[in-house]
């Protein structure tokens, strides 16, 4: 997925402890330092199905109380991330002062990095019979009528609906109206409605029903691909808002789109994207009108976008206020580029309240359901919003699951998705009302389990050996385990070894190590010897995971500069607008590590810059570095 961004206000993939309009609301705040957590975008197989990244918690209002949260929160060691692999002094730095000093790259299944580098509609595009007739349409609406359709397509106008009077009344004129509006005003839609018998064209937003209604048919060449591929450029919005988007303007379904991995909110980020049967035409118009997108480099193919097909990204990554020396930094970057990192799984897996997801999915694995709920509704140390406050409050007192669904002002987080299945199946059939969050959200829960597992069995795994390739290890041969001898051992090194999540369908390294999975579990109350559940959706085949992770084409400057302000990064869109790159002081007053490298999908770029700095990536530590760093 995410592919992958610690802000300078500390959120990161949540237990969606709130509301999504409320959670969407970012506003900023200090900087922190080092970040938070980011992963690298894959598929949302085993290892990833968590949101990419939240912005800042409530706003400026929650400043205090975040930080007050946060003292219930986890830290790297809470999560079995222990280790380093390099054993240079680290220095701190500041990420993520900016969204745009966290851009990336989506590496495709060709190997190809994706850039948004061209606007234009592919020829063969223009060739389409309806294209010719777009002259006339625009002939047929005024100046002052375009205005007020501009501003109502951005919803600058207070009015919900602008009228166009038909003067000249035919078939014909009616229809060229209902079409330049379209064409011109994407998102708007048009019906003809007769008032003391004058004829008017009617744009409106399309909204509810008429929003999700299947596209209207249009001409489609034969010898054109089914499929309109173009490249996604976003900002500070993560891959599934931006469909949304999307799909509003374009009154299209979601699922009408495809991609390889979702990426990073607090970033900009380029991917590929896919939507069937819509032209580049269409697409190229949103230009106009989206917020802090851009599409472009527009091709049509016969095949849509599968989960997990890239081959990884790449990140340019901007850590500003340096304190470590070009010396400290020089060794650093060179022990990333040839050793790598530990491949753990990072801090945004686990959530960032007092009840960390990990011990919901060990709940739901024991099939203890009555925790399940309890884990997630009762009342927790640490500040929250208001609402869910009360809404905790009343389902300790009651126990009534519609009492408490009444406290929330929206029913769609995972707390009220959770009471509105106990109050339709009741109490005695937790499974199916459970079975009312979303099935990602679900499974994020035991695979976060998972997750916590493997980090702490891959810092045994380092602190007993090394790195070092040891008999008993694993390796892949295919898409098989093997395990391996003491004088094959001799001739891998550690950049071989996996480890394994947990599950059904694994072995195990047979070192005493290995031997460690099944006292975890057991003290768990977990058999691993039968990870298949009652429940399909939460048996654990398990996978197999490399324990380091050494990225690709790694390069470094360090920058100085004196406006805090600018951006050090000449990003696509900036490009094809032809604004200068940024110039940078070599007597600056600030000192800044601008990084580069690529990741494949599942792995978590601020693992890496966890390796590069040294410093705790957890909420909970960068809190209170932001605390020490500004008071």
């Amino acid at each position: 997925m995410a592919d992958p961004e610690p802000v300078p206000v500390p959120a990161q993939v949540r237990e969606k402890r709130g509301c999504p309009e409320d959670e969407d609301k970012e506003t900023p705040s200090k900087k922190l330092r080092v970040e938070k957590d980011n992963k690298n975008g894959g598929p949302p197989h085993p290892d990833e199905e968590e949101e990419p990244e939240g912005g800042a918690s409530d706003g400026e209002e929650q400043g205090e109380t975040f930080a007050d949260m946060m003292k219930h929160g986890l830290t790297e060691l809470d999560v079995g991330i222990l280790k380093y692999v390099s054993d240079h002094e680290g220095f701190s730095g500041i990420l993520k002062e900016r969204y745009s000093d966290f851009v990336v790259h989506e590496i495709n299944k060709q190997g190809k990095i994706v850039h948004l580098d061209d606007l234009s509609i592919p020829a063969e595009a223009e060739e389409v019979p309806e294209v010719e007739e777009q002259p006339k349409d625009y002939d047929v609406l005024t100046e002052e009528q375009k205005k007020q359709l501009g501003e109502l397509q951005l919803f600058k106008n207070k009015e919900t609906e602008v009228s166009i009077e038909v003067v000249d009344d035919t078939k014909e004129k009616r229809t060229l109206v209902h079409k330049a509006i379209k064409t011109q005003f994407p998102g708007l839609e048009t019906k003809t409605e007769e008032k003391e018998g004058r004829k008017f064209i009617v744009a409106y937003h399309a909204a509810g029903k008429k929003a999700l209604a299947a596209p209207r048919k249009h001409f489609w060449p034969k010898k054109r691909g089914s499929f309109c591929h173009f490249a996604l450029y976003k900002e500070n919005k993560d891959t599934m808002d931006a469909i949304n988007v999307l799909s509003k303007f374009l009154r299209l379904r979601p699922n009408m789109f495809s991609y390889m991995g979702t990426k990073d909110k607090r970033a900009i980020t380029v991917q590929e994207i896919a939507v069937l049967k819509i032209t580049a035409e269409r697409l190229a118009h949103l230009n106009k009108c989206l917020m802090n997108l851009k599409l472009g480099n527009f091709c049509y193919k016969n095949h849509p976008l599968k989960l997990g097909e890239l081959q990884g990204n790449h990140f340019t990554i901007v850590i500003r206020n340096i304190s470590g020396t070009d010396e400290q930094v020089q060794q650093a970057l060179t022990s990333l580029r040839q050793t790598g990192f530990i491949n753990y799984y990072g801090m945004q897996r686990f959530g960032t309240t007092a009840v960390p997801t990990q011990q919901v999915g060990r709940a739901i694995l024991r099939n203890d359901w009555k925790e399940v709920v309890d884990l997630i509704l009762k009342p927790r140390p640490g500040a929250e919003k208001e609402f869910l406050v009360r809404c905790r409050e009343e389902w300790a007192k009651t126990q009534d699951p519609e009492a408490a669904l009444k406290k929330l002002p929206n029913k769609r987080c995972v707390e009220g998705q959770l009471l509105r299945g106990l109050s339709m199946y009741g109490k005695k059939d937790i499974v199916t009302a459970f079975g009312l969050i979303p099935r990602n959200n679900r499974l994020m829960y035991i695979h976060s389990y998972q997750s916590v597992v493997w980090n702490t069995m891959v810092s045994r795994r380092i602190e007993a050996f090394g790195l070092k390739a040891v008999e008993g290890d694993l390796m892949l041969k295919g898409t098989a385990a093997h395990v391996l001898s003491a004088e094959e051992a001799e001739s891998h090194s550690i950049h071989d070894i996996v480890m394994p999540l947990p599950g059904f369908d694994v072995i195990y390294p047979t070192h005493h190590v290995g031997k460690g999975y099944r006292e975890l579990l057991t003290a768990d109350g977990l058999d691993i010897d039968n990870m298949r559940h009652k429940v399909k959706d939460y048996s654990l085949a398990g996978a197999y995971r490399r324990v380091l992770i050494r990225p690709s084409d790694v390069s470094w400057e360090v920058i100085q500069y004196d406006d805090p302000k600018i951006s050090l990064v000449h990003s696509d869109f900036e490009k094809l607008e032809n604004k200068p790159a940024p110039v940078f002081n070599t007597e600056g007053k600030y000192r800044a590590l601008r990084m580069e490298f690529s990741l494949p999908p599942s792995t978590y770029a601020t693992m890496a810059i966890r390796e590069v700095l040294k410093l705790d990536t957890s909420i909970k530590k960068q809190t209170q570095l932001n605390t020490t760093w500004f008071n």
